[in-house]
């Protein structure tokens, strides 16, 4: 027992040596699930902002018209359905029921991603949606007089320029995934909080074992958040470009 710290900083010494490698294990893990729900959820997120902005009109055939507001009602419940009800609960949901209603046994992990890339997609849908619409309506139609159909003047023309928009709201959204990765506990998935809550009542140290916790969320979402920054600044290009004038009248 004459090894057992005393102090506050000599726990936190403590415990980060005796489990710093199932603290890394769990921030690996959350690092893993945060980037894999982000990226699916944003393509997602785009797939239901581009199903959203189709439009019919009185050329179309009755069959196109009903699969279109089909689809529109099957989004819009999605959408509905994962920005009206927590996280925790939906994690709950789709890992014990779907081996209770249809026998299917998922992984932790694997309904960790899931979870929260059906929750990034319902978020995303709606500022896809925007980011769309906010585009110049000009370039849809010049799109469409050059011989696209909707969805190629979407992929080509739109989607890029909403892409472009959407990069905070994306670098964002990757930060929350962080953190939201903590409610997936409930499911066992062995995400940093997960392994925070086995290490805490190892000694029941519960102050020490979340001060490390925290402190390794805010260093993920810090250093996030300025690579982010960082990469803004790199697509939005130089600031201090001069324009020649008499160039320009050359070429005119």
């Amino acid at each position: 027992m004459g090894d057992i710290p005393t102090t506050f900083t000599g726990w936190v010494s403590f415990l980060v040596e005796r489990f710093g490698a199932q603290f890394a294990k769990g921030t690996v893990t959350t690092l893993e699930i945060a980037f894999l729900g982000t990226l699916f959820g944003c393509l997602l997120g785009f797939l239901v902002g581009i199903v959203q902005s189709l439009t019919v009109d009185q050329h179309s055939s009755p069959l196109m018209r009903v699969l279109v507001k089909g689809l529109k009602a099957i989004v819009a419940v999605y959408v509905e359905v994962f920005r009206g009800t927590p996280m925790m609960v939906q994690a709950m949901v789709i890992y014990y029921g779907s081996a209770q209603a249809w026998g299917i046994d998922l992984n932790p992990f694997i309904s960790g991603i899931l979870v929260l890339s059906l929750n990034t997609g319902a978020y995303m849908a709606e500022s896809v949606r925007g980011a769309i619409t906010g585009i110049d309506p000009g370039q849809l139609e010049g799109a469409y007089a050059i011989g696209f159909t909707h969805v190629q003047a979407m992929l080509r023309v739109v989607i890029p320029q909403a892409f472009r928009n959407l990069i905070p709201q994306i670098g964002n959204t990757f930060i929350s995934a962080i953190k939201d990765t903590s409610v997936l506990n409930v499911i066992s998935v062995t995400e940093l909080y997960f392994i925070g809550r086995g290490v805490s009542s190892a000694y029941y140290r519960f102050f020490e074992t979340y001060f490390i916790i925290s402190m390794i969320y805010l260093f993920l979402t810090f250093v996030t958040s300025r690579l982010l920054g960082i990469m803004e600044k790199h697509l939005d290009g130089a600031k201090d470009y001069e324009l020649v004038v008499d160039d320009l009248a050359e070429v005119a």
